[in-house]
């Protein structure tokens, strides 16, 4: 029997049941472990301000380089773009709605100087440049952590990915989707990621048999965009692929206080996503992305 490691939230274990159900379903028999990662413990600071790759998935990947897992189920956005050595994305499932959504209030109409919260440096830098008048706050925890607190009264409105609130069924909570124009998504928000060893071996063999290609195509781009520009989970970039006929592209860099923005979109042929996302990193590093991200660094 194949096992699967998961973190123990609510949301990373509806994933890795999903996964397990849909490998069940081809005749392929997993249980699940629960790992505890560094993100997990670390709960009162902004996770920007960490300051480590890794902080969902180091633990997890140390438990597959031992031997003790088999497969592991990430969500794709917390995945650093350099694996360590012996691991692969072997899998990547078909994508739930990439978009973040508000819960609360619309934006436009939120009262000013309302209360937001979240805890991504790239939706409160957005959030900046769209409504400089609102207070930004942090809040950290799981999905339902944090609905309770905006129930609470604690926040006016709260800013979540659209997918996480349609796996655990509190779709009927959103009050406005943003889209990727007004918002732009985390790299690969929506998709999951099944890591596994690179030795070809069952685990390896089990996740490939639930990749999506058009997902995987689009998170490649996405993740290329990212690892070209030196960038890790906690910046303030967004980047979103859709493929059709061709494959498109748009990305978003945001100074941290909101004030200067970098966007800009590229297309291409969907069979070489790392090159039309290294493309347009490398336009979006000369229109002043490499200004924001450097002084995001202290670089």
């Amino acid at each position: 029997m194949l096992k699967i490691g998961s973190r123990g939230s609510q949301l990373a274990l509806w994933q890795s049941n999903w996964v397990k159900d849909q490998l069940a379903a081809k005749g392929i028999a997993a249980e699940i472990e629960i790992i505890h990662t560094t993100g997990d413990k670390i709960t009162d600071v902004p996770l920007s301000q960490v300051g480590s790759k890794g902080l969902f998935t180091k633990e997890i990947e140390e438990a597959l380089l031992d031997k003790r897992v088999d497969l592991a189920v990430h969500s794709m956005k917390d995945m650093p773009t350099d694996l360590p050595d012996g691991l692969t994305i072997a899998a990547v499932p078909p994508r739930e709605d990439p978009r973040d959504a508000l819960i609360g209030y619309k934006l436009n109409d939120l009262p000013r100087y309302a209360r937001v919260g979240t805890s991504s440096l790239r939706r409160t830098a957005q959030l900046k440049a769209l409504r400089p008048d609102l207070r930004i706050e942090s809040i950290r925890g799981n999905v339902d952590t944090r609905l309770r607190k905006l129930d609470e009264g604690l926040f006016d409105a709260i800013v979540l990915a659209a997918a996480g609130l349609t796996r655990l069924g509190w779709k009927d909570r959103i009050t406005e989707y943003l889209s990727a124009d007004v918002m732009c998504p985390a790299v690969g928000q929506g998709a999951l990621a099944i890591e596994t060893r690179s030795d070809q071996g069952e685990g390896f063999q089990a996740a490939r048999s639930l990749n999506d290609n058009r997902t995987a195509l689009c998170v490649a781009a996405e993740r290329a965009l990212l690892a070209e520009m030196g960038g890790g989970c906690q910046v303030p970039l967004g980047a979103h692929a859709k493929k059709d006929n061709l494959l498109h592209l748009q990305a978003v860099v945001v100074s941290p206080d909101g004030e200067k923005v970098v966007r800009n979109k590229t297309t291409g042929d969907p069979r070489h996503p790392e090159k039309i996302g290294q493309r347009l990193a490398l336009t979006m590093l000369d229109l002043g992305a490499r200004q924001i991200l450097d002084k995001v660094y202290g670089r």
